[in-house]
């Protein structure tokens, strides 16, 4: 009997990846060495054996800062950096509509109110022209994140900031080892963050990280986390695995970088999925921890959540995007001051591929290409 290629996994015909969609950690000798050689120096087991120090002096190094904090997520990082930077109650963070909901929570968490702008048309990131209207008398920091391939123009973040007198916030849970006109993703603002969470480009399973060139901050953020004892560490296993991943971090991001660009072009001319396309800025590289589209159901010929499940169904890795904030989020929990149009566009239009596949070679870029075009052809079947 012969398999049925041509019509959706999702209807029962052959799906593109039989096996599924790439696995993620890949197997990797040199994480295993690290875990060897932790359990045999005893350090696995130790509340100060050694690792987590120099995994905080290496990213203190490859960030050009004085002061890396670890932690036990990356969520807490970001409430860790808005303590640093003197937020509390009654002040606002000004953010993005369309971003990681643990950022509006933790701007809660230290009793502060989130303030929510519109984001850029080609890349659905925070636009740095929304900020003005919307600082205020309470206004005490800006939270910029980096997502799904998309690049925050920092520079103009961080002026509007100086003028006003306010902190800045880089979340760079998503592109560690990015650069930003001259400069580390993460390394603009006053305070930065990373994440090793399970599905990260450095991944631990669990942790994150605080970044500041101020000692100060770098200090207020320290005696939050002692209680007698750190509240939320990182453990000496996790630097451990962590150490040998950052060595290769740069490798590997400059092979998802030529992936992603090069799954752009086999993607060119699918209507109604377009990449996200970051602003013209010199010295500046994207990272993909997710490659982010711009989703147009009605252009495409069925609904996003169908399509989504259908390249699921083809072994693809993709994803709905983020909940926007104004859309999740009760609207007596934040303030707006103008319309939310991308950040609405972007709720109901952001899809999201996986990482893992853009470590693969050029038939796994293809086989996502072809995923795409199979299920565009059949659209009206599933319907």
């Amino acid at each position: 009997m012969t398999a049925d290629t041509s019509r959706p996994a999702l209807l029962g015909g052959e799906s593109i990846r039989p096996l599924g969609p790439p696995d993620w950690p890949l197997g990797d000798e040199a994480v295993l060495d690290a875990l060897r050689e932790a359990y045999a120096d005893g350090s696995w087991g130790r509340y100060q054996g050694g690792r987590v120090a120099r995994l905080e002096q290496h990213l203190a190094e490859m960030h050009g800062v004085e002061h890396v904090l670890t932690c036990g997520s990356g969520t807490f990082a970001v409430e860790l950096a808005l303590r640093a930077c003197k937020i509390g109650a009654g002040d606002e963070v000004v953010m993005a509509a369309y971003d990681y909901g643990g950022n509006f929570l933790s701007v809660h968490a230290v009793g502060a109110r989130p303030v929510l702008v519109d984001v850029d048309a080609d890349n659905w990131n925070l636009a740095p022209e929304n900020l003005a209207a919307a600082i205020g008398s309470a206004t005490r920091a800006i939270l910029v994140s980096h997502l799904h391939g998309g690049l925050v123009p920092m520079r103009e973040v961080v002026e509007l900031a100086a003028r006003h007198g306010i902190s800045v916030i880089e979340d760079a849970a998503q592109t560690p080892g990015a650069r930003i006109e001259g400069k580390q993703a993460g390394t603009w603002g006053d305070v930065g963050v990373l994440s090793f969470g399970g599905s990260k480009l450095l991944t631990a399973g669990r942790g994150g990280a605080l970044m500041t060139r101020n000692a100060a901050a770098a200090q207020r953020a320290r005696l939050h986390l002692q209680r007698g004892n750190h509240i939320c560490p990182l453990s000496e296993l996790q630097a451990a695995v962590l150490m040998p991943q950052l060595n290769r971090l740069a490798h590997h991001n400059a092979r998802r970088l030529h992936a992603a660009q090069q799954l752009a072009q086999l993607l060119h001319g699918a209507t109604g999925m377009t990449p996200f396309r970051n602003r013209p800025m010199q010295e500046s590289m994207p990272v993909y921890y997710k490659m982010g589209f711009q989703y147009d159901a009605e252009a495409f010929g069925i609904g996003r959540e169908r399509f989504v499940a259908a390249l699921r169904a083809e072994g693809i890795a993709l994803d709905e995007g983020f909940r926007a904030l104004h859309v999740e989020r009760s609207p007596q929990r934040w303030r707006g001051v103008a319309p939310l149009t991308e950040a609405e566009r972007a709720h109901n239009g952001t899809v999201v591929l996986h990482h893992p596949v853009l470590l693969g070679d050029d038939e796994a870029l293809a086989q996502v290409a072809q995923a795409v075009q199979k299920i565009r052809l059949q659209a009206p079947l599933l319907r």
